[in-house]
């Protein structure tokens, strides 16, 4: 059985729960993706969201992309690890003053606005500091992404973004604003996308977006287009398929969005640069046996990775202890007191043993960053592969 890259010895010297990176799959994983990336006119920005640990927003940062972010917190946290502040994009549909003014004074490369509330506030803020804000207008392109109803964020009922008709006096209205520079539009149409279709779907949408608003009163020129993230990877073989499909995400744009030679592309990946390089490690407390089934009940919790209890998200799980002894058949659940503390159900899985080492795979994004102290557990901590040589 292929168990990936483990230092099994030197984990096993380590408490339980943590979470692992494998920072060579990292940094392979962002040597595909900017080589992918050969047009001047296309940015990459790493969605912050996904995993804010030092070490890996370091490494992506040195890797030369840019910095998708969603708070503040996330604009401190992205500068702090060396990202360019032109590189940055700020997101988000509830910006508080406090964070607006916070990115005007760093000077972002760019907000993604939500709403025309919001971009009056905008403004009036960079009036107050005698700045200008560079905007990009985050539609709602009313796109079904196919994906979980918990991820999804382009249909009409979602909070994100301008509705298609509110688009063009949401357009007039910055363009008139003097404190604001209209750049382009934003989109993003959900996550964990891995059926190229929707993003297809969107760039046909763009395309004629774009040429709409173009031919309005004012005359705005849309010359950043930021296609959002959402590409998904492939939780269920991370041995086998460590790198995300990049090139078809790259060439779907190539091929169905109708860019001119003066627009720039932004895209916005995260899940599908760090998810595969990290792991929750966690012991097996117990094994017990009921009339139907057995329980392999371990030290991590749904406060530690909250995935599988919020989405029914799967990750599979591999044995480092005994990974040749034969298959049997678990719920491998954790210690909280909820019924929902549920990794996975009838999994086939070696034999397990009481203080066994497991892995469960393909949590570097969204794992980490939305852990909890529920049952007033202590956080999990991290290691890096690199401090292990």
């Amino acid at each position: 059985m292929i168990t990936g890259h483990f230092p099994v010895a030197q984990l096993n010297a380590i408490p339980t729960p943590f979470y692992y990176y494998d920072m060579d799959i990292l940094r392979e994983t962002l040597h595909v993706l900017t080589h992918e990336v050969t047009e001047p006119n296309w940015h990459v920005h790493y969605a912050v969201k996904a995993c804010a640990t030092e070490a890996i927003l370091r490494t992506i940062a040195n890797s030369g992309v840019g910095a998708d972010c969603v708070s503040g917190g996330e604009v401190k946290a992205a500068i702090e690890a060396g990202f360019p502040t032109d590189k940055i994009v700020f997101a988000g549909v509830a910006k508080t003053d406090d964070e607006i003014r916070y990115a005007l004074t760093q000077h972002i490369f760019c907000f993604n606005v939500e709403s025309t509330e919001e971009l009056t506030v905008i403004n009036d803020i960079a009036h107050e500091l005698n700045l200008t804000a560079r905007v990009c207008l985050r539609v709602n392109p009313n796109i079904d992404a196919h994906t979980h109803a918990k991820i999804t964020t382009g249909l009409k009922e979602n909070k994100f973004g301008i509705s298609i008709s509110a688009l063009p006096s949401a357009v007039e209205m910055a363009c008139l604003l003097h404190n604001i520079d209209f750049l382009g539009l934003h989109f993003h149409i959900g996550s964990q996308i891995t059926d190229m279709a929707p993003f297809a779907q969107l760039a046909q949408r763009i395309n004629q977006l774009v040429e709409d608003i173009e031919n309005l009163p004012c005359k705005p020129v849309v010359q950043h287009i930021n296609v959002g993230g959402g590409l998904g990877i492939l939780y269920e073989h991370p041995n086998h398929f460590p790198i995300p499909n990049f090139k078809a995400y790259f060439d779907t744009w190539r091929q169905h969005l109708h860019l001119r030679p003066d627009q720039h592309l932004h895209c916005e990946l995260g899940r599908s640069v760090v998810a595969q390089c990290g792991n929750l490690m966690t012991r097996v407390l117990y094994v017990k046996r009921g009339d139907n089934k057995q329980f392999a009940i371990v030290d991590a919790g749904m406060n530690d990775l909250i995935r599988p209890a919020l989405y029914g998200a799967f990750h599979r799980v591999e044995n480092l202890t005994h990974p040749d002894d034969d298959e049997q058949l678990y719920d491998i659940v954790g210690p909280v007191c909820e019924s929902s503390d549920v990794f996975v159900e009838n999994y086939a899985i070696s034999h397990v043993q009481r203080g066994d080492l497991l892995a469960m795979r393909s949590a570097g994004a969204y794992g980490e960053i939305m852990a909890s102290q529920y049952n007033l557990r202590r956080l999990p901590g991290h290691v890096i592969s690199d401090t292990l040589k």
